[in-house]
């Protein structure tokens, strides 16, 4: 290349660059166009187009322009990291496992790496090779707990399997870290659970809540104060909505982790004119940025009809980039939306709020039961402070009916698995859809499940999981007690 073209294109480049950095996407994507034109192999600009084609939600053109990235430079870290999530969103796990398996030639001796591609396998539905390159992993890393709870989320342990001997000898290890106890023990609960040994149950969940809660304690008081500044900061707003409903609707499906949002979800986006955006969880925190105050949130009352409508731009595009979905309904069920539906009913036209109920006794066991990412749900780990969120959750419901009357549709858990049809059509029909059949078989839609329910969502819906806490009864007696006399339906 000439050495004046050469500096022509370089100067052409840092401007597109510095267009992109100020989000100025149309300005930096016609200039990498015409660099393109001259040399249209570049894998530099490629990647910067993927980077614009995904701020946008386009998550075909962001594939596209990775690959013909990758096409140059087949071995480049950063590229090969940005193919997982790329192929990932247009559900070519195929082309998101090769660019796992360059990362793992890279970096052979790199376990995370090895992780993440069994996690894109069990996330893909691909339990029996997540299963073999995990457990072939555990043979070369029987110290690293995490490797046997990530199997053991979507694998039942066999009677005799040597996995439990070697579990229980690496929690024996007095060299353990209390990270990789802590796996072990949840790992140990869901394998005596599945043998049947319902007794040993406990034993090991209470030491694997105790190990985390030790890593990221909770605090109740902090959480109070919290959560009523930010009921406070709307109660008495005006709610209704500002403006006109856009093409990209949201559809918040809340409840407490475990209650059933994901088969919710999985129902909704099973429709032609629905896309399953998952925890999206920009909602609480673009509120916080905007609006937050060192107490909580300024009030909504005070907030100018500009910054709101901002707000909900910001959210929209945040939406549409993260699920590529410009048009129609896009479920958002991050856990913590309810304490600020009064924002979103106000910010987003066309929004439609669904709360999900469940026995709380059956939430509860499950929740001290699975193991979250730490500092995520600090309250997980204790039965007490699970029945103070869970109350706490149920009492921002009622808060919102009383002033969003009509606007949330509640379905329970259990009425949904014991009688499928006559909830889903109402469920349907509540977040604006027109009845398509294909709602009732879920299962089948396939694509991606990033969550604890993984296995479930892929099967029919069931009535197993109903009263699952009475065979733990006993052992619930803490979180019993902390319940006190609210009724629990």
């Amino acid at each position: 290349m000439l050495p004046a073209l050469q500096t022509r294109i370089k100067a052409q480049y840092d401007t597109a660059l510095r267009a992109l950095g100020a989000g100025q996407l149309d300005a930096a994507e016609t200039t990498l166009s015409t660099i393109l034109k001259t040399l249209p192999d570049s894998a530099e600009v490629h990647f910067q187009l993927s980077r614009i084609a995904h701020l946008r939600g386009d998550h075909a053109s962001r594939a596209r322009h990775i690959a013909a990235a990758l096409a140059q430079k087949p071995d480049e870290t950063a590229l090969n990291e940005a193919a997982v999530q790329a192929f990932a969103a247009i559900g070519d796990q195929d082309g998101a496992l090769a660019a796992h398996d360059r990362l793992i030639a890279a970096f052979p001796g790199d376990i995370k790496r090895q992780v993440d591609k069994a996690l894109t396998l069990q996330f893909a539905g691909r339990f029996d090779a997540a299963e073999t390159l995990l457990r072939k992993l555990i043979r070369k890393h029987p110290e690293q707990g995490s490797l046997y709870r990530i199997l053991l989320a979507a694998h039942k342990l066999p009677t005799g399997d040597p996995l439990m001997r070697a579990m229980t000898k690496a929690l024996a290890n007095p060299r353990a870290s209390d990270n990789a106890r802590m796996h072990l023990s949840y790992a140990l609960a869901k394998a005596t659970e599945d043998q049947g040994t319902i007794d040993k149950v406990f034993a090991h969940l209470h030491r694997a809540n105790a190990l985390q809660r030790k890593l990221a304690p909770f605090d109740r008081i902090a959480r109070i104060a919290e959560n009523a500044a930010y009921l406070s900061a709307q109660d008495g707003a005006d709610l209704s909505p500002l403006g006109d409903p856009q093409p990209l609707r949201p559809v918040f499906v809340t409840g407490m982790p475990r209650s059933g949002t994901t088969l919710v979800e999985q129902i909704i986006a099973a429709h032609s004119s629905a896309t399953a955006g998952g925890e999206l969880a920009h909602a609480l925190k673009l509120a916080v940025a905007a609006f937050g105050t060192r107490d909580g949130l300024a009030p909504l009352g005070s907030i100018p009809d500009v910054q709101i409508t901002k707000y909900a731009q910001d959210y929209t595009d945040l939406a549409r980039r993260d699920t590529g979905a410009t048009s129609g309904l896009v479920t958002d069920k991050s856990i913590q939306n309810h304490p600020i539906y009064g924002l979103l009913h106000r910010a987003l036209p066309g929004a439609r709020f669904v709360i999900v109920h469940r026995d709380p006794r059956d939430i509860a066991v499950s929740i001290y039961k699975n193991h979250f990412k730490t500092g995520a749900h600090r309250y997980a780990n204790d039965l007490s402070d699970i029945a103070f969120t869970i109350r706490t959750f149920r009492a921002n419901v009622a808060f919102w009916k009383s002033r969003l009357p009509g606007v949330i549709h509640e379905i329970r858990y259990e009425d949904l698995v014991a009688d499928p049809e006559p909830q889903t059509r109402a469920l349907i029909a509540a977040v604006g859809l027109d009845w398509e059949d294909g709602c009732l078989t879920f299962h089948k839609a396939g694509g991606s499940v990033k969550t604890l329910s993984l296995h479930q969502v892929r099967q029919p819906i069931y009535r197993g999981s109903a009263q699952a806490w009475r065979k733990y009864e006993t052992e619930l007696a803490p979180f019993i007690e902390a319940w006190g006399d609210e009724p629990w339906d």
